[in-house]
């Protein structure tokens, strides 16, 4: 949520494959949307093992970052990746291939996501502090219970919720971050 609230203020629209429902394979509906966006964020935090056995590590987000450096590498030299981690050095050891890449070390705190954000987006012509993100961040989470309680959901990350709160985030952003309106 701390991400969908912190892009939200700088004016971005986040993006992620859940928000694309169909029968299509998630690879194939993921590639298009990389190519669509600017930028992409990368929370190598989330790399995690699963609680049911076989415990495995899940290494989604290091792919997809994979094909992020990719796109930006053969595709379009535009875009802009960031790679977001709670620990410091962490990433350093998981992913040496990255090495010379400065990740955004968050703290795995909501907060300290939002102070990274800022960072990495300094040169946004949005400049939100982290204390207006946080009002957004607010607002997102308020409607994020609501929405779990409207639509009988146990999670944000499918396709309607996860839509419903990006819009929600957004309309927080131009209230809270002058910039914006």
């Amino acid at each position: 949520m701390a991400f969908i609230a912190g892009l939200s203020g700088f004016g971005l629209i986040p993006q992620a494959v859940l928000q694309i429902p169909g029968s299509q394979r998630r690879l194939d509906r993921l590639i298009p949307l990389l190519g669509q966006c600017q930028y992409s964020f990368h929370d190598l935090s989330r790399v995690e093992m699963d609680t049911n056995r076989p415990k495995t590590p899940r290494f989604n987000m290091a792919f997809e970052l994979g094909l992020a450096v990719a796109h930006a590498t053969h595709v379009n030299r535009e875009h802009r990746w960031y790679v977001f981690e709670a620990k410091q050095f962490r990433v350093l050891k998981s992913l040496s291939d990255i090495n010379g890449t400065e990740p955004y070390i968050h703290d795995g705190r909501p907060t300290g996501i939002l102070r990274e954000l800022t960072n990495a987006l300094a040169r946004n012509e949005h400049k939100p502090t982290v204390a207006e993100l946080k009002a957004i961040y607010r607002d997102v989470k308020r409607t994020a219970a609501t929405l779990k309680r409207e639509l009988a959901t146990q999670t944000l990350f499918d396709a309607r919720p996860f839509l419903d709160l990006v819009l929600a985030a957004n309309v927080s952003a131009r209230r809270h971050i002058a910039s914006l309106r």
